[in-house]
């Protein structure tokens, strides 16, 4: 498994989320995110969707920077077609899945908070220790 969130710096952006999680904090098992798929979980207030396109693993903050709603608001099936955007299922806004940054409609000038987690040999996703 790989993660890959390169991009602008937007790295330390979760953090001043007032209920971010510390490092180390479980998430899901790894087997809750699909390949191809995707998996929200609110952490005591805080939004994360995982998503997981041939073995690579993204997790970002669950909210459209567009209108601030969760990317999977009215429909889990975020992940383009081609595997290639996260897609808000509100106004249509594409991210690339491995960046975040927005490609396509009303997020285009907009990017994603990435996440980072890291899978335990246990099969856990944790927020990756800081």
């Amino acid at each position: 498994m790989t993660t890959d969130q390169s991009g602008p710096d937007r790295s330390g952006n979760w953090q001043t989320y007032p209920s971010a999680p510390v490092g180390g904090s479980f998430v899901c098992r790894a087997s809750d995110v699909p390949d191809g798929g995707s998996f929200s979980v609110d952490l005591a207030g805080f939004p994360i969707l995982l998503a997981r396109q041939t073995g690579l693993l993204v997790a970002y903050v669950n909210a459209c920077p567009h209108q601030f709603l969760p990317l999977d608001y009215r429909s889990n099936q975020v992940i383009s077609a081609d595997g290639a955007l996260l897609r808000c299922s509100v106004h249509e806004a594409g991210f690339d899945l491995r960046t975040g940054l927005g490609v396509e409609g009303p997020g285009s000038d907009c990017a994603l908070d990435p996440v980072p987690v890291q899978q335990t040999p246990d099969g856990d996703i944790v927020i990756a220790p800081l």
